[in-house]
């Protein structure tokens, strides 16, 4: 089986790229084909609607973060089990970090590594013809990469895709599709992105809608043609990310505790490392059988109630801590703290198993890639190795605490951004979630 692949991707934010993926995928999974998909750029939530759609597992590709091993890896191991890949852009084509050729985190640096056809979303709601000016400057942009086709999203009538459509046409570009305007189709956000796919009890019913939107709409044989050959280049037989904190690992897993990238975990167990859920939101402590505690990012701020509550998750987590590594990411670090005032301004305890205390009441947005030198051993890598991620919160912190920092960050461009998280004993955290070790130059 030859696996073939392609990239949805915008010329922004909001034009539509995820309804249109998720609708290609459903209506795909309904003709029997094997279709998984992949997110460019660090991101969470999408890739798990990527598996409700498909079936299989969603994992991202970072071109900035993941060392180019890692890259290739990721995409032969997943061209091992589909017919088509799916690889879903992130804000806009060309929108990444100044960096390096290649190197910048675009989704366009995925299409020119591995020679895959980009579908372009347009939203065409506030243009007609001059949708063709914006098409012509992304097929001319770059040359190693090449748009395959559009899809007009947000059409307003059948004499607005007419006019959109033949402008386009004179490009030589292939219209292959369009989605008229329809705002019950979209997904409901909160302040992080899409209200999570495990939290829709309808999320079948919406699948199978966008799945009837794709079939009346697009072109799924023309959109699955463009698609190109995996190159055997892009088979790699190691990858590098982060070794496996421990050989018995307890992770968090529920509603508050939900940002896990894929390829950690994937990479984790073939090292030989076997995972343990547990769920602080049911009270549960981490097994007494691991030998570590990884506790990842998620939404600890609209569970606070909750987790302030579960007494035998804080003293089992407490007694763990005692001898065994705890880490905590993001959201978990918040829970490692002394407390957390939600949205309301009420404060709840936490763990206080570190110092600081943190605010999602005073919220202030926190973006970006992050590279972390670290300054002692911990679950993420040994003192001074240096590991890149990112950071993506509105929560503020109200203490700092008087806990040693975790490590030294600066931000994409190599800028220094200061000394971040903290350590006590067995327990260390931070805001910044890794994604891979950082490529020796």
């Amino acid at each position: 089986m030859t696996t073939r692949g392609l990239i949805i991707a915008a010329p922004r934010s909001g034009a539509g790229k995820t309804t249109v993926t998720l609708g290609l995928l459903a209506a795909l999974k309904r003709r029997g084909i094997a279709v998984r998909a992949a997110k460019a750029g660090p991101d969470y939530i999408d890739p798990a609607f990527h598996a409700a759609a498909t079936g299989a597992r969603g994992f991202n590709l970072d071109s900035w973060a993941m060392p180019a091993s890692l890259l290739d890896w990721l995409l032969a191991e997943t061209a091992r089990h589909c017919e088509l890949l799916v690889i879903e852009g992130v804000m806009g084509l060309f929108d990444g970090v100044p960096g390096p050729r290649g190197r910048t985190g675009a989704a366009a640096d995925l299409a020119a590594r591995f020679g895959f056809p980009v579908l372009l979303v347009l939203d065409v709601s506030a243009q007609a013809q001059s949708a063709a000016a914006v098409v012509r400057g992304f097929c001319s942009h770059d040359p190693d990469v090449r748009i395959a086709g559009v899809v007009l999203n947000r059409v307003g009538s059948d004499r607005h895709r007419l006019l959109v459509a033949d402008a386009i046409s004179q490009l030589g570009v292939p219209d292959m599709g369009a989605v008229p305007r329809d705002d019950t189709i979209r997904l409901p956000e909160r302040h992080i992105g899409l209200v999570q796919a495990a939290e829709h009890d309808d999320l079948p019913r919406r699948l199978d809608r966008l799945a009837d939107l794709a079939e009346r709409h697009l072109d799924l044989d023309a959109i699955s043609a463009c698609a190109t050959p995996v190159k055997s280049s892009a088979v790699a037989a190691t990858a590098v990310a982060l070794p496996p904190p421990g050989q018995r690992i307890a992770l968090a897993s529920d509603a508050a505790f939900t940002f896990v990238y894929a390829h950690l975990l994937d990479l984790w167990r073939r090292a030989g490392a076997e995972i343990s859920a547990f769920s602080p939101l049911a009270d549960e402590p981490p097994p007494e059988g691991c030998d570590v505690c990884w506790l990842p990012g998620g939404y600890p701020e609209l569970h606070a109630g909750a987790l302030a509550a579960a007494e035998r998750f804080r003293r089992g987590l407490a007694r763990f801590a005692d001898s065994r590594p705890v880490h905590g990411e993001c959201g978990g670090y918040m829970v490692l703290g002394e407390g957390i005032e939600d949205a309301d301004g009420v404060r709840h305890a936490m763990t206080g198993l570190l110092g600081h205390s943190t605010s999602f009441a005073k919220r202030k947005l926190h973006l970006g890639y992050r590279e972390a030198r670290l300054l002692a051993d911990n679950p993420i890598g040994t003192a001074g190795s240096v590991v890149r991620g990112h950071e993506f919160h509105y929560a503020t912190v109200l203490a700092a605490g008087h806990d040693e920092p975790l490590a030294e960050l600066a931000d994409a461009q190599g800028q220094p951004i200061g000394r971040e998280g903290g350590r006590r004993g067995c327990v260390s955290g931070t805001f910044f979630h890794a994604i891979a070790r950082k490529e020796l130059d």
